[in-house]
């Protein structure tokens, strides 16, 4: 379970204070306007940026003043997942080990993991050999070796056009449900939520002003800032 306790944070003008949770094996979906604070709550979790105070527990263990390397947790972002100048095994291992020192058993994960994303035989392509979707499935591989249980997605599929998109958005689905993961994945895109995700967060001016089941929040009805954001009728 990821708990997120009265984090604080200002940016600039905007002072933001997240609170939200997030059941063991579950998918969140995070939407809102841009700018309203979405990436900084991923920030402030995978321990990027650091708070002015509240909490962040992984399964009631408190993990706020924990170093980034540190926390039960693996990110995937839009951009800048994958090394070119190593190939797509190297480019995994690094999620074990940073210097590459890998055993018979870490190849074992990493050619396990690369089974699982749909890249096995592509092990010694480079990055520049592959196409958007597998450079993305390249980092979801990484994610997989790191054997952490809270997968944090920040925008990562806005790149790709909409088929490539829901395939990759099937793909974290079925790693979220056979690994148990509980993932949070910010977007732009509602739809992203109603595919995969069974609760929705909409956080807007630094703040997660409603979160539930994915329907009812983006059904929109109680709150107005909502129906803007989703273009919809009051």
């Amino acid at each position: 379970m990821l708990e997120v306790e009265q984090l604080r944070f200002r940016w600039e003008t905007m002072a933001m204070c997240f609170d939200l949770t997030v059941p063991t094996g579950e998918c969140l979906a995070v939407v809102g306007p841009s700018g309203a604070g979405k990436s900084t709550l991923l920030e402030l979790i995978a321990g990027f940026t650091t708070p002015l105070s509240g909490a962040v527990r992984v399964d009631g263990r408190d993990i706020t003043q924990l170093a980034p390397a540190r926390r039960p947790l693996t990110t995937v972002f839009q951009e800048h997942n994958v090394f070119p100048h190593l190939d797509v095994r190297a480019n995994v291992g690094l999620g074990i080990h940073p210097g590459l020192k890998l055993d018979a058993a870490d190849r074992r994960r990493i050619d396990e993991a690369l089974q699982k994303v749909g890249l096995a035989g592509l092990e010694a392509r480079l990055p520049g050999q592959l196409s958007g979707g597998q450079r993305q499935r390249v980092a979801l591989a990484r994610a997989l070796v790191r054997r952490q249980s809270l997968l944090l997605l920040d925008e990562p599929f806005a790149a790709l056009g909409p088929a490539l998109r829901h395939e990759m958005l099937a793909l974290i689905q079925a790693l979220q449900q056979g690994e148990n993961l509980t993932v949070v994945l910010v977007s732009h895109h509602p739809d992203d939520a109603r595919r995969i995700a069974r609760y929705t967060a909409f956080v807007d001016e630094g703040e997660v002003r409603a979160l539930g089941a994915t329907a009812e929040i983006l059904s929109g009805e109680d709150l107005p800032t909502l129906r803007a954001y989703l273009g919809s009728n009051p």
